[in-house]
């Protein structure tokens, strides 16, 4: 009777592959995920703007109200992290 090779390596003694890192790419934080989001937002209410005159943003808290402007101010921070982000990324993957 042929019998096959059982593997070196119990499944118990293989590492985490949920936890470890792809070709030197490091996992999204919590903070890239919310400016993500933002940025997804802040898009789409532009995509409204362009297409039908309608400022989503405006429409819920008032036009030029302080919380609108901070609305504005903290998708403009999100979108500057994220340029960061991707010039920190593009840095690694040219020194690699």
């Amino acid at each position: 009777m042929a019998t096959m090779n059982a593997p070196t390596m119990e499944r118990r003694h293989l590492p985490e592959r949920r936890a470890t890192l792809r070709e030197g790419h490091a996992a999204m934080s919590a903070i890239d995920y919310i400016a993500m989001a933002l940025l997804i937002i802040g898009g789409l209410n532009w995509a409204m703007v362009g297409l039908f005159d309608v400022d989503v943003v405006a429409s819920l808290f008032g036009a030029g109200s302080p919380a609108s402007r901070l609305v504005y101010v903290v998708v403009g921070i999100a979108a500057l992290y994220s340029i960061w982000t991707a010039t920190k990324m593009s840095r690694n993957r040219h020194s690699a």
